[in-house]
């Protein structure tokens, strides 16, 4: 009688790390790696050398030096004696302020474009089409500029608005004045605020934000659930309750008790002297660079909504339109959502580029993180690599954030597979 065994295995021998496929392709990436570590090795020990041999030791101890120069846009206090880490706080602060300003106007802006620019009307179709081939095609530093000089030659100075019968006004019942010089808004204030919690003697976080954010963040988890339990009443009995004005009830009532709690109220900007004094003041190299950065990354948005559009099988129009439902309501109820999971993967990458393009700020004086820590900061202390590489480190972080805040989303609107 035959019995069957299984063949004895075969033993490992260091040939086969090279003619076995099993074991192919696991060698060859090990030995890449092994080459770039080696190479950033023999780069970084050169760099130290030639350190070394200049008299320069790698020290972030300048960060604790006193920065001695101002900042004319800021979000947080700050004066000329306060360390270069605090000013290098701020000027992310005024990068994080763009960035945020910026996508969302891009965004409200690119998505108006691309549905309009499938618009069966043809010179509205025509103009949107102008707007994106015109904004894509001229680099964004030139319309950063273009904008800026707008702002200065148009707006009238400050003493305009002076006088019995002055030439300017403002605008919005005396609260908002547009000037050459910048935009003046009103301020929030609170009269019983909790203060500051000061970080490490250079990051200081406004408890009254904090108190608000967190407040807001607990009402929108609220007003979530009281959809989710609105869905599955539908579910089981077909029929959806009326739920908005409970939702809207939750996010404005608790948040408007907290502002009366804390003794909200605006500091109106007014003029005196040669200038306004009081409320907010949004420089014009702010405004023109969140306009540009906007407008500029919103003729690509467009484009990424239209092929998110365009994706979607004409049949779902067809079938919502035989439903009964009007054009408005096909687009925001099954085109759009069904489109997300194309857009928002290239939708990413514009918030990428917007933020990283805010580095040309310097452009128009705006001192972000490029202007401060890589420019003033830079050229002060001599310390061309330690501050190189903390922005290289910070645009990182950023560009990180962004990515995993719109891949939760991305993964949150995905369909769902049955």
């Amino acid at each position: 009688m035959t019995t069957l065994t299984d063949p004895p295995a075969e033993s490992f021998k260091l040939s086969m790390l090279v003619y076995d496929t099993r074991y192919r392709s696991y060698t060859f990436q090990i030995l890449a790696l092994i080459g770039v570590l080696l190479l950033f090795g023999w780069l970084t020990l050169n760099t130290l050398r030639n350190l070394a041999d200049l008299g320069k030791v790698i020290s972030f101890d300048f960060l604790g030096a006193p920065a001695g120069y101002d900042i004319n846009q800021r979000l947080i206090e700050y004066d000329n004696q306060d360390t270069h880490l605090r000013a290098a706080f701020v000027g992310l602060l005024n990068t994080l302020l763009v960035a945020f300003l910026g996508c969302i106007t891009a965004t409200v802006v690119g998505v108006v474009v691309g549905v309009l620019r499938l618009s069966g009307n043809w010179l509205v179709a025509r103009l949107m089409t102008v707007y994106v081939e015109m904004f894509r095609n001229v680099p964004v530093l030139m319309w950063i500029i273009l904008a800026m000089a707008i702002m200065i030659e148009s707006l009238p100075a400050p003493s305009a608005f002076r006088g019995d019968d002055p030439e300017a006004t403002m605008k919005l019942f005396d609260s908002v004045a547009f000037t050459n010089r910048g935009v003046y808004v009103p301020e929030p204030l609170f009269s019983r605020g909790l203060g500051d919690l000061s970080i490490g003697g250079a990051f200081d976080i406004s408890l009254d934000l904090i108190a608000i954010v967190l407040l807001l963040i607990g009402s929108i988890w609220v007003s979530r659930r009281i959809g989710r339990n609105a869905d599955a009443v539908q579910e089981s009995t077909g029929l959806r309750p009326r739920t908005w004005p409970k939702q809207l009830a939750v996010i404005v009532l608790p948040t408007v008790i907290l502002l009366v709690v804390l003794g909200f109220h605006l500091g109106y900007p007014e003029l005196k002297g040669f200038n306004f004094q009081g409320g907010t003041h949004m420089r014009n190299s702010l405004i023109a660079l969140w306009l540009a950065l906007s407008l500029y990354t919103a003729a690509f948005i467009a484009e990424i909504v239209r092929a998110g559009i365009l994706a979607i099988s004409k049949g779902q129009t067809e079938a919502a339109s035989a439903l009964g439902l009007r054009s408005n309501r096909i687009m925001s109820l099954v085109i759009l959502p069904q489109a997300l999971r194309v857009i928002i993967p290239p939708l990413i990458s514009q918030y990428l580029n917007l933020t990283k393009n805010s580095s040309l700020a310097i452009a128009v004086g705006y001192m972000d993180i490029t202007g401060t820590l890589m420019g003033i900061t830079l050229n002060q202390t001599g310390r061309e690599l330690e501050t190189v590489l903390l922005g290289m480190l910070i645009y990182l972080l950023i560009s990180l954030a962004i990515s995993a805040v719109m891949n939760v989303y991305n993964n949150s609107v995905k369909l769902v597979e049955r």
